[in-house]
């Protein structure tokens, strides 16, 4: 139903799916300095914080996207409320993956916030550069991650 063109090794891709996989991609690309921030500034135990949390907020993305990859083939109903339910669900494994660890001895709160909080809203951001929002190219704009494409609009 949302599949599109012909991916790498022959497979469809989804918009969300090929979504996702751009906004993990980019946030393994800022991982290493906004990492190296949170080792300058709070030391291994806030390395280690800020890398639990950018791995939180890459891992919501990709289960949001096969969410709705997994919804979108069953019907508009069963996506809206798997929209919902896996939202909820979601933020109650980001919980559960807080709880245990948050008073620690090495748990430094305001690098995990941090990079919980803001690289979910700045990796949105910056994908929003790259979404194409038309229906003749549903997902990322064509040409997105060749050379040609990343050099598409900036002038």
């Amino acid at each position: 139903m949302s599949e599109i063109s012909l991916g790498a090794g022959g497979e469809h891709q989804t918009p969300e799916r090929e979504i996702a996989v751009d906004l993990f991609r980019r946030g393994l690309m800022i991982s290493p300095i906004l990492l190296a921030l949170c080792l300058i500034f709070w030391g291994v135990n806030g390395l280690a914080c800020g890398g639990i949390g950018l791995g939180l907020v890459l891992v919501n993305f990709l289960m949001g996207a096969w969410i709705i990859d997994w919804a979108v083939k069953i019907s508009p109903q069963v996506l809206m409320g798997a929209v919902l339910a896996g939202f909820v669900i979601r933020m109650g494994i980001l919980t559960a993956a807080v709880l245990p660890i948050r008073n620690e001895n090495w748990f430094e709160v305001i690098p995990f916030g941090a990079l919980l909080i803001f690289s979910h809203l700045a990796l949105l951001i910056w994908e929003t550069r790259y979404i194409s929002a038309t229906l003749a190219y549903p997902g990322l704009k064509p040409g997105v991650g060749t050379r040609t494409g990343e050099n598409k609009g900036k002038g």
